[in-house]
């Protein structure tokens, strides 16, 4: 598709009439995915840096951290959600969890990944971001039947809770994180690739969520 081709606004049947997708609506989708590469490249190399036992670089994290944590912000600013309350949840999920990163990175001496990997319990505070990002893999197998986000959706809880009980082996939190770095590459790359208007969503129920609303606040 030319560049020309792609900025022409395009017309779409949906369930409560007729809406038209622009080149803003496109340049959104493209935000939202970046910013999920971009989190999901940072979460991959900090996994390799983990699972490689390189504790030389272990304050490269933190840095990491903050870029997944603003790329992660950026897509769930951007990202389509019809549900809005849930959309502002996730929203919230996040900016609870990088409060308590911001917390516990100057509690004290060590870095921020060896006091939520030796106080388990910091998991109860940064563990909100990462409920929000399983809200994305929620949303996008809900939407779009994919298989990495199926299995992520579950993974994700399952190594924090059970990191922070204690009841798994480090072996096997180690092959969650690998597994959790490859299938969240393997998601945004294939977001890449996939066509834009599916993300943007019926445009006609966003509308209509919206004056369902406002009769509701002026009733």
């Amino acid at each position: 598709m030319t560049t020309q081709t792609a900025s022409i606004p395009e017309n779409y049947q949906g369930q409560f009439g007729e809406f038209t997708i622009t080149k803003d609506d496109r340049i959104g989708v493209i935000i939202y995915r970046t910013g999920l590469m971009i989190a999901a490249l940072c979460f991959a190399i900090g996994t390799a840096l983990v699972l490689l036992n390189d504790n030389s670089n272990l304050q490269v994290l933190t840095p990491l951290y903050i870029a997944f944590s603003l790329a992660l912000g950026v897509s769930l600013l951007t990202i389509h959600i019809y549900m809005v309350e849930l959309h502002r949840l996730l929203q919230v999920f996040l900016a609870i969890g990088s409060i308590s990163a911001i917390i516990f990175a100057f509690s004290n001496s060590q870095t921020l990944a060896e006091t939520v990997y030796n106080y388990p319990l910091t998991i109860l505070g940064i563990g909100f971001s990462f409920a929000a990002l399983t809200g994305i893999y929620f949303k996008e197998a809900f939407c779009f039947n994919r298989l990495e986000t199926k299995l992520l959706t579950p993974i994700v809880p399952l190594l924090l809770l059970g990191h922070m009980t204690k009841i798994l082996p480090v072996e096997v939190e180690k092959a969650l994180l690998a597994v959790w770095a490859v299938f969240f590459l393997i998601f945004a790359i294939r977001k890449v690739v996939q066509a834009i208007p599916p993300d943007i969503g019926d445009k006609s129920v966003f509308e209509y969520l919206k004056s369902q609303k406002l009769k509701k606040v002026k009733g």
